[in-house]
């Protein structure tokens, strides 16, 4: 068994998604929060960055601003030019995928990302009602395998490293396929999303769970990350398995589900004190991105 002291720890952090300042007060969504926060939560651990902005992935045009994003992440990059930062994507049917992704293209363009994104697969998408079960919705977040491939070519021409979210197995065997096939770009990392009950998505939150995974991954080599959304990813025990199993850890707001309202910083630095108990490093934003293999680090905006 690989000493867990040889592997330093990825920690990413999702700092708001779809939550409200009704729901948590804490969440950043204006460009200073944004910039503020990611730093705080970068000087306290995280190696990684996930936002979103006020463009909405469901209910909206389908197409995002990439000024939305560029705004504060030029200012954080000024600031912490070592900061590796991903988006996120609209998922409306019916909008051509070109256009669903033209906000990372234009961030790749600009020199500000090292990492894209892709979304393998698709899921059905709903709120639990009054007794429990979810919703009668039409929502699909939709990536077809026309989609699917469309983000890896994309970030091989872009020469980005692909942020790999993976909601439901399926989502694995997509990944593993081009694995085997040695069409997989460089700069991967796998984004293992577990879903609480409340969640319409994913397998629970726990180590068999886990397991499962990575198993369908065993002797690939390929990096990877857990999140629990609706749950809260260090006190359910999963951070604890990923730590213990040699992988990486996401938190923050966005995925975060337990009775409390925390602050982004505060969740990092559990996760910083969990791994500190199991004698795991934390990755600086080099090391994560030595990790990862991305071939875009450092981004050539920091470097203007």
């Amino acid at each position: 068994m690989t000493d867990l002291s040889d592997t330093p720890l990825i920690i990413e952090v999702s700092l708001n998604g779809s939550v409200k300042k009704a729901q948590n007060p804490n969440v950043p969504y204006s460009d200073e929060e944004i910039v503020s926060q990611a730093v705080a939560c970068m000087e306290a651990g995280a190696a990684l960055v996930h936002n979103h902005t006020a463009d909405p992935v469901f209910g909206g045009t389908g197409v995002m601003d990439a000024e939305n994003y560029a705004r504060p992440w030029r200012k954080l990059l000024a600031l912490r030019p070592d900061a590796i930062l991903t988006p996120t994507m609209p998922g409306k049917e019916g909008v051509p995928v070109e256009q669903r992704f033209a906000h990372i293209e234009a961030m790749a363009a600009e020199g500000l990302i090292a990492q894209g994104l892709c979304d393998p697969g698709s899921f059905n998408v709903s709120v639990p009602g009054p007794d429990g079960a979810f919703a009668p919705t039409q929502l699909v977040y939709r990536n077809d395998m026309h989609d699917s491939h469309y983000y890896v070519e994309a970030c091989r021409r872009l020469q980005l490293g692909m942020s790999i979210s993976i909601f439901e197995p399926g989502f694995v065997k997509f990944i593993m396929a081009l694995h085997r096939a040695g069409r997989l770009p460089p700069g991967g990392i796998m984004k293992f999303y577990f879903g609480a009950d409340d969640q319409p998505f994913g397998l629970p939150p726990t180590a068999t769970a886990l397991d499962a995974y990575l198993e369908m991954i065993a002797g690939s080599g390929l990096p990877w990350l857990v999140s629990s959304f609706g749950d809260d990813c260090v006190g359910c025990g999963l951070a604890e398995a990923a730590i213990r199993r040699g992988g990486h850890v996401q938190v923050g707001i966005e995925p975060y589900g337990g009775p409390r309202t925390p602050h982004n910083v505060e969740l990092v630095e559990e996760v910083v004190a969990l791994a500190g108990r199991l004698g795991r490093p934390i990755a600086t934003p080099a090391q994560a991105a030595a990790i990862m293999n991305l071939p875009g680090y450092p981004v050539r905006f920091a470097a203007r």
